[in-house]
């Protein structure tokens, strides 16, 4: 039977690469998504994975979701938590609201469904789990205290927790993106966009698909001996 894999923010986006990527090496997937209705109908329609919509930075709708998902599904045995925001600005404009939401939803998150799930991989002496960090937690950025905070935290988050599911037969690893080419890096003003892509060695912004096959194989049988890794997809521009 195939492994559940339940990817956070999974409809779009990186999102959306990870959780096709995971159906097509096999494993049955769901993707959680926050408020597009119309958009999670149409990512259903086309590829055929179940979306569920809950808010991840809320403990109960996580609870009542994973339960509906575990009902419906099966057991969930990989956990992907990619969902995030950004709510940029400098700490002189950076008001308390903008924090709490970002690290409620970015790191907040990776608590809950970690918690959600790890009872019952312990259970069954198996779990894959993935959090989504970024090169801005591991170098910092101008004007995302919160977001670089954030995504720090879910570097450090991974580490400890990988020691807790070592014995146990449960992988917790990270993926650091850089810059990769979405709906929010095509929003950059052009001229910025260009002195980004001048900072990558090799020369191009990165493909959703790129950090798909970085989750693909950290959830595969073979990738059993790693744990607590932050692997850095960035195209050399932060080498950590």
């Amino acid at each position: 039977m195939a492994r559940v894999a339940l990817v956070t923010g999974g409809q779009r986006g990186i999102g959306a690469a990870i959780s096709e990527a995971l159906k097509a090496a096999g494993r049955t997937v769901v993707a959680s998504y926050a408020g597009n209705d119309a958009a999670a109908q149409a990512f259903t329609e086309r590829t055929g994975i179940p979306c569920y919509k809950f808010d991840v930075s809320d403990f109960a709708q996580c609870e009542a979701a994973v339960k509906k998902i575990e009902a419906e599904v099966g057991p969930i045995e990989i956990l992907v938590n990619n969902a995030g925001i950004t709510r940029d600005a400098t700490m002189k404009r950076l008001s308390r609201q903008m924090w709490d939401d970002v690290i409620d939803t970015n790191l907040g998150s990776c608590y809950n469904l970690c918690k959600l799930v790890w009872d019952g991989m312990t259970a069954r002496k198996y779990g894959r789990i993935v959090n989504i960090g970024s090169i801005n937690g591991q170098a910092g950025q101008y004007g995302q205290v919160n977001y670089a905070a954030a995504k720090s935290g879910i570097h450090g988050f991974t580490k400890a927790l990988a020691q807790e599911g070592a014995k146990i037969g449960i992988t917790v690893n990270a993926i650091a993106p850089g810059y990769v080419d979405t709906e929010m890096v095509r929003a950059v003003p052009p001229d910025v966009l260009e002195k980004i892509i001048a900072k990558i060695p090799r020369g191009r912004l990165g493909r959703a698909e790129d950090i798909a096959r970085g989750v693909v194989f950290l959830t595969t049988d073979d990738a059993d001996f790693i744990t607590g890794s932050t692997l850095s997809i960035n195209g050399g521009q932060h080498m950590y």
